[in-house]
């Protein structure tokens, strides 16, 4: 794998992606909630660690994560 430019947001926990809440090149801010993961049928927001700009998305709806998968990256 090749390493990505800016900061990689990576799943918390294993589980599908429910919502992507952000667009590539949307402006976003830390702790703004980016994806929504569902596991074991509860719903895991998943923040911006930074402020900064969406580069990235890694993943689409219904996608199955491990923990540590990267779902997008912020430059």
């Amino acid at each position: 794998m090749t390493e990505q430019p800016g900061k990689t947001v990576a799943a918390p926990m294993a589980g599908s992606v429910h919502q992507i809440l952000v667009s590539q090149g949307a402006s976003i801010g830390r702790g703004d909630e980016l994806v929504v993961l569902e596991s074991m049928k509860m719903e895991i927001p998943v923040e911006a660690p930074v402020a900064g700009t969406v580069s990235q998305i890694l993943v689409t709806v219904g996608q199955k994560v491990a923990e540590g998968d990267a779902l997008m990256v912020i430059s």
